[in-house]
């Protein structure tokens, strides 16, 4: 079950040091965005900070997406160490618990935009499943 980079066709995957979407400065940051602004990237890693899964279960959890989708994104954050398989499940690596943790502020400081913009889902527990992202941490761990 492991990840074996990008499918034909799609882009590869970002990485330190080397132009990206957006950007040919190979800035480490800019690699982080273009990584993370990918459909579902982030919605895969929330799903699994809060619990290792499966192919079939992580797919469920990400009401709506594609199992072609899934199987991208699980090849770009593996190969960006981000996650890992074994025992039939993917799990994030260290460097991806980190970077759940580090979105905490941005959770927080979106949270407050929201109120501010006067949103009707403004704790942070709301989920797009129109971008597959996930919105609302509790001491920097995602809700659902």
């Amino acid at each position: 079950m492991a990840a074996r980079g990008p499918h034909p066709g799609s882009h590869p995957s970002p990485r330190p040091g080397t132009p990206v979407r957006g950007s040919t400065s190979g800035r480490p940051m800019m690699a982080a965005l273009d990584l993370l602004g990918r459909r579902w990237a982030l919605r895969v890693l929330w799903e699994l900070s809060l619990d290792p899964a499966g192919f079939r279960e992580l797919q469920r959890r990400c009401e709506g997406m594609s199992s072609s989708v899934l199987s991208t994104r699980l090849s770009e954050l593996a190969d960006a160490g981000l996650v890992e398989s074994g025992d039939d499940s993917y799990r994030l690596t260290a460097l991806g618990r980190e970077l759940v943790d580090a979105l905490g502020p941005l959770t927080a400081w979106s949270d407050k935009w929201a109120r501010q913009m006067g949103a009707a889902e403004a704790d942070g527990a709301g989920t797009s499943a129109d971008t597959g992202t996930g919105t609302g941490t509790e001491a920097g761990r995602p809700r659902r």
